[in-house]
């Protein structure tokens, strides 16, 4: 191989390694721009709500999608239970329970969330309409939304200890 040859190569690698970060970097800033999405679900009660309605204006806000079926999502979900309080007084954060149970299993929904008695709201999706508009596959899933309504991180899974991350996640966005 001449040495005009490996120039030429470095030069189309080099060439392709730019184009592959500024694909990267492109997508990183347009996963963090991504406001939610105005989908409508129902509380516990029965009562319409509109997701995007009651995130943002101000107060963060964490989004956890799970299933009575989900034992990580339920674990998750009564570790930021455990947390909540402390949350609200430190960092003025909501929390957002979103099952995405089906219609049949919405009495198991209820009957779960009155047992654990879990102080934030539960929104019901059955139909995975916001799933699908967030576009992920499985449960548990997670999102941190900021004082304006972007949606600023996203986990997949849980393991013990996420909270931890999700909260560090809350106090870097009140330090901007």
């Amino acid at each position: 191989m001449t040495q005009a040859n490996v120039q030429l190569l470095t030069f189309i690698c080099m060439k392709n390694l730019l184009f592959l970060a500024l694909l990267c970097f492109s997508s990183m800033v347009f996963a963090q721009s991504e406001g939610v999405p105005d989908v409508k679900l129902k509380n516990l009660a029965g009562e319409a709500i509109s997701v995007r309605d009651i995130t943002g204006k101000g107060k963060i806000t964490v989004i956890s999608f799970w299933a009575t079926w989900c034992s990580p999502c339920k674990k998750e979900l009564s570790n930021y239970a455990e947390l909540y309080d402390e949350w609200q007084k430190k960092y003025d954060v909501q929390v957002l329970a979103i099952s995405i149970d089906d219609a049949r299993n919405t009495a198991k929904v209820k009957a779960y969330v009155n047992g654990v008695n879990w102080p934030f709201e539960v929104l019901l999706d059955p139909n995975e309409d916001m799933k699908r508009s967030m576009n992920f596959q499985t449960v548990p899933f997670s999102m941190l939304v900021d004082q304006n309504g972007i949606v600023v991180y996203r986990h997949n899974s849980y393991v013990e200890g996420d909270e931890y991350v999700m909260e560090d996640k809350i106090a870097a966005l009140l330090k901007k």
